[in-house]
């Protein structure tokens, strides 16, 4: 059922060429939203905003490299041209690089830092102006459950969504006398996108995202539906606030299962090349353009034996968890003291 409130109201999302972003522009193209998509292909941006306009959205393309703040600039004040006025700015473009720490180069590190963090900063920079100026705007941040759950061999984008975490936060405080201005995160679980076969690879291991992997779409009808029901912070996918609760309750044994899972699918996973992936230059233009990434497909065998080896961590995380929140339950022995706990 198409929502009224969204018809004509400008979107713009980075980050729009595949994934959740292409997800995300299909919806709201669904419900006459007016949108304009960025991303740095531009053969692939001409793609959606086709699909879209089959859709009977009006939608324009404005290829954008999201860590270049002058460019996220021009997309803003292409999206008030476009519209004559911008209601919501869907921040999504992101990426990633997978290694031990020391072995990814520090230049790899920076640029994860730049798409993932400084690309939001410059959204922020760039739409906020506006909203003030129309005195209402809605400022969609899609994140990740690794904002709250620290991954091994993830150091930059740890670090990036942790970041973001703390940006949002502190932008919501600022905005606290601006009661339409409202400031949301998205933070979805494991997702079924090309984001993997994207991101910076140097364990020389094929990756792929852990079992269970949702799909885009489900990402993509939480953030629409932010737009009439605006909250600080949306987790998507069950296993999302279940992590989340676990490393608040038990962070070492989080920690310490996190890192054998990775450990023990590494030494059984195939070879791969190692690669920056798209992470400096897009890649080629049918390369990873859909919405999905392939994942939620039938596994192979290897691919029963990887799920195996989740259960196995997540229960034995989950043990311990309970085991930790056990020990640290308040004492019922009258005798014993606080000195002794």
């Amino acid at each position: 059922m198409k929502n009224k409130h969204l018809r004509n109201t400008t979107v713009v999302i980075t980050g729009a060429s595949s994934g959740i972003g292409r997800a995300t522009a299909l919806t709201f193209a669904r419900h006459g939203a007016r949108l304009v998509l960025a991303a740095r292909r531009a053969a692939v941006l001409a793609e959606v905003v086709a699909e879209c306009e089959a859709l009977g959205a009006e939608a324009l393309a404005v290829p954008t490299d999201v860590t270049d703040a002058k460019a996220v600039q021009r997309l803003a004040e292409a999206a008030v041209a476009f519209g004559g006025r911008l209601d919501v700015w869907v921040n999504n473009a992101g990426s990633g690089a997978i290694g031990p720490f020391e072995t990814i180069p520090l230049a790899t590190h920076e640029q994860v830092l730049r798409i993932n963090l400084f690309g939001y900063l410059y959204g922020a920079y760039a739409v906020l102006p506006i909203f003030r100026r129309q005195g209402r705007g809605l400022l969609i941040n899609v994140i990740s459950l690794g904002a709250w759950l620290p991954e091994p061999y993830t150091v930059a984008y740890s670090a990036s969504k942790y970041g973001l975490r703390g940006l949002m936060d502190t932008l919501r405080t600022e905005l606290s006398t601006e009661p339409h201005i409202h400031v949301c995160d998205v933070h979805p679980a494991y997702i079924d996108t090309p984001g993997f076969q994207h991101g910076a690879n140097y364990t020389g291991r094929v990756i792929k995202p852990a079992p269970p992997v949702f799909p885009a779409q489900k990402v993509a009808d939480a953030v629409v539906k932010l737009v009439d029901h605006p909250r600080p912070s949306t987790m998507v996918g069950w296993t999302a606030p279940a992590l989340r609760l676990l490393y608040n309750l038990a962070p070492a044994a989080t920690r310490w299962g996190g890192m054998r899972l990775l450990q023990r699918y590494l030494q059984q996973a195939e070879r791969a090349p190692i690669s920056d992936g798209s992470l400096f230059t897009p890649t080629p233009a049918r390369h990873g353009t859909d919405i999905s990434g392939g994942w939620r497909r039938p596994t192979s065998s290897s691919g029963g034996s990887n799920s195996k080896w989740l259960g196995a961590a997540v229960a034995m995380v989950a043990a311990a968890a309970g085991f930790y929140a056990w020990q640290q339950r308040p004492s019922s022995n009258p005798q014993q003291t606080p000195e002794s706990e």
